[in-house]
C-alpha cells in the first residue's frame, strides 16, 4: 500500500549537508500497523513527511497505492493527500474555530462532498470514536484525549488507503493514550496501512512490526511477540535498512 525504494533526504544548512534519511527501503501492506521508533533526530519524522507527500525525497522513490510520487505535480500530490492519506498529529491540528463535527467534515468538503452528506459521515465517525455528544463543541472545550479522537475521526473521513500518525499519544495521559491506540489499531481492520512514529513503548507493542531508526537508517525490522503468535510463531523477523517487507 505504501513503499519506499532507496529513499534519501538531504537538508542543506548553509554550506553543510545533513543526510536525514539514507537509502531506506520499506513497504507496508494494507491492514498492517507499523511503529517507527528511535532517538530524536534519527530521521523518523522526516520519513513520515516523505510518506505523506509533505516533502520530496532527494533521491529514491515513494509509492502510495501503487503510484510513484515523483510522477505527480504539486496539484496531483495535493489530491493524493486529500483522497488517500489520513494524518494524525501529536498536537491534533484541529481548526480552533470549528466544532468537532465541522473539523471531521472538513476533508470531505474540500473534496467536493455535499455539506449534508459530509456532516452525516462526520456524525457517524464521531459515534465510532465515542464522541457523538461532542459534535457541537470546539477544540478548546474538549480534553486532549477527545481532541485526538476527533483528529482520528477526521483522518478516517476520506476512507484513506494510508494513515500516518506522528506521536499520536505524546500529549495524552495513559488512559486517553490507550483509547487512541485502540482506535488506530481498529482502523487497520478497514484495510488501510498505518505508519506511526512513537516514543511510547505501549504504542509500539501493539504494532505488527517495529522499525528502529538510527542515523537515518532502519537498523531493525521486528515483529512483536503478539504478532508472531498470531501468525504461527517463529523467531523475531529482522531486516536491514534495504529490506522491503
Amino acid at each position: 500500500m505504501i513503499e519506499t525504494r532507496d529513499v534519501r533526504k538531504v537538508y542543506r544548512r548553509g554550506a553543510v549537508e545533513v543526510e536525514a534519511v539514507r537509502g531506506v527501503s520499506v513497504a507496508v501492506g494494507g491492514g498492517e500497523m507499523v511503529a517507527v521508533v528511535g532517538p530524536s533526530g534519527s530521521g523518523k519524522s522526516t520519513l513520515l513527511n516523505l510518506l505523506g507527500a509533505l516533502d520530496r525525497p532527494s533521491g529514491g522513490e515513494v509509492l502510495v497505492d501503487g503510484r510513484a510520487l515523483s510522477t505527480l505535480d504539486d496539484a496531483a500530490l495535493t489530491r493524493l493527500r486529500r483522497e488517500r492519506i489520513g494524518l494524525v498529529f501529536q498536537f491534533f491540528n484541529l481548526m480552533p474555530l470549528l466544532s468537532a463535527i465541522e473539523n471531521v467534515a472538513l476533508p470531505l468538503l474540500l473534496n467536493g462532498t455535499a455539506r449534508r452528506d459530509a456532516e452525516r459521515r462526520a456524525g457517524e465517525l464521531l459515534e465510532r470514536v465515542g464522541l457523538p455528544h461532542r459534535g457541537g463543541h470546539r477544540p478548546d472545550e474538549m480534553s486532549g484525549g477527545e481532541m485526538q479522537r476527533v483528529a482520528i475521526a477526521r483522518a478516517l473521513a476520506i476512507a484513506p488507503k494510508v494513515i500516518l500518525a506522528d506521536e499520536p499519544t505524546g500529549n495524552l495521559d495513559s488512559a486517553s493514550g490507550a483509547e487512541v491506540l485502540k482506535l488506530l489499531r481498529g482502523a487497520t481492520a478497514d484495510g488501510c496501512a498505518l505508519v506511526m512514529v512513537t516514543h511510547d513503548p505501549k504504542a509500539a507493542a501493539i504494532a505488527d512490526r517495529v522499525l528502529e531508526f538510527r542515523d537515518g537508517l532502519v537498523v531493525s525490522d521486528l515483529r512483536p511477540a503478539h504478532a508472531r503468535s498470531a501468525t504461527g510463531g517463529g523467531p523475531p523477523t529482522e531486516r536491514g535498512s534495504t529490506g522491503a517487507a
